[in-house]
């Protein structure tokens, strides 16, 4: 069905879910974390969203491995062929009514119900002509800042990575850190020799040191400028850290939730939030803690676990609905992938960013790399 020159409908009942699953390779041959953890490429799982007028949206959810967080490529397709059933015939664009019938449908598993979610979205924006950023608040700013993480080496080749991205554009930049404490606190410490005036460092331990450990390092580098984030696996002892240290604080993996966000704000456990669009669900409750960060004062980080172009599109609408004074750093996850899948995703111009004018998310995925749905329903 043509839908040139129809104008925004009171509704848009959800007609059919269709499932994509597809493997795309890095950039770089692996990418290492903390705890010995490394990947090679995302499993990418898309969905789209069709309505009775015969428009689409598209979400998508892509973990970062299997170890990471408590997500896995498998596991979000079983869950969203599960939940999809009790979708169909509703409304689309009733975002809030959406998630609630998905929470009814599925207890927990919020990785499960962001690409559903995000298609929603999508779909909100190409029916009322706006993007999504609009929706989420409104457009701050021109072309923002992203910050790329630099996977796990020797300190001479982390800053040789650093200045890498310093000729492509790059202010911020994340070490990912996390392993033997001496030679982490080496690493942070050439980065932070090497940074440039109006640049900034994170040290991203990904919850990868024990509670002695973070001491050590935090006290070993409680000199310099720079920003803690996740030292450790657990919200107590990062607090535990936190307390003892007087560099600006990040928390990423311990802030699963609406609920935990306001906890660690009751506790000053932070001073900004990596806000990972799927780990909280999906782009209704990354708005809900978004808002609450900022009412409170806290700074964000905006990106998502993984992605690849519609995940990225997300985050960026996100970030762009975001006052500037409150964006610590922008991510882009499709930076890491080996070729793009969809036309009209987010592409850095010398280490900045903006989010479509187009309507929705403006991302179209490419169909010729789709392949066979891996299930439909309707």
């Amino acid at each position: 069905m043509s839908t040139e020159g129809l104008s925004a409908p009171a509704s848009a009942r959800i007609r059919r879910i269709t499932a994509y699953g597809l493997r795309v390779p890095l950039v770089e041959s692996v990418y290492h974390m903390s705890g010995g953890r490394s990947i090679t490429g995302f499993e990418v799982t898309l969905v789209r969203i069709e309505d009775e007028w015969g428009r689409s949206g598209w979400g998508e959810i892509t973990p970062l491995g299997q170890n990471y967080l408590p997500a896995y490529a498998e596991g979000a397709r079983a869950g969203i062929a599960k939940v999809a059933p009790d979708l169909v015939g509703e409304d689309a664009l009733q975002v809030d009514r959406i998630y609630s019938l998905m929470n009814a449908a599925i207890q927990g598993h919020p990785y499960v119900k962001s690409a559903l979610d995000m298609a929603c979205w999508d779909l909100l924006g190409r029916h009322t002509g706006l993007p999504v950023c609009t929706l989420l608040g409104g457009r701050f700013g021109g072309e923002m800042p992203i910050y790329w993480a630099t996977s796990k080496g020797t300190p001479e080749e982390m800053v040789s990575n650093n200045r890498r991205l310093r000729s492509l554009g790059i202010r911020h930049f994340q070490l990912k850190v996390g392993g033997e404490p001496d030679l982490d606190i080496a690493r942070i410490r050439a980065a932070a020799a090497d940074l440039q005036n109006g640049e900034t460092l994170v040290a991203d331990a990904n919850g990868g040191w024990t509670l002695h450990e973070a001491a050590r390092v935090a006290g070993r580098i409680d000199d310099l400028d720079v920003y803690l984030e996740q030292p450790c696996r657990t919200y107590a002892e990062c607090l535990a850290i936190r307390r003892r240290s007087r560099l600006p604080f990040v928390l990423d993996e311990s802030i699963d939730s609406l609920t935990a966000l306001a906890r660690a704000i009751a506790d000053g456990a932070m001073d900004a939030v990596n806000l990972k669009t799927s780990r909280v669900g999906g782009l209704t409750p990354a708005r809900l803690m978004r808002d609450l960060s900022i009412a409170n004062g806290i700074a964000l980080s905006i990106e998502d676990a993984a992605g690849a172009d519609v995940a990225s599109a997300a985050v960026t609408h996100l970030a762009q609905s975001t006052p500037e004074r409150f964006r610590l750093s922008v991510a882009l996850s499709s930076n890491k992938l080996a070729y793009r899948i969809g036309s009209g995703g987010p592409v850095h111009r010398n280490g900045r960013v903006s989010a479509s004018t187009a309507p929705g998310l403006g991302v179209e995925p490419l169909g010729e790399l789709l392949g066979e749905p891996l299930f439909v329903v309707a």
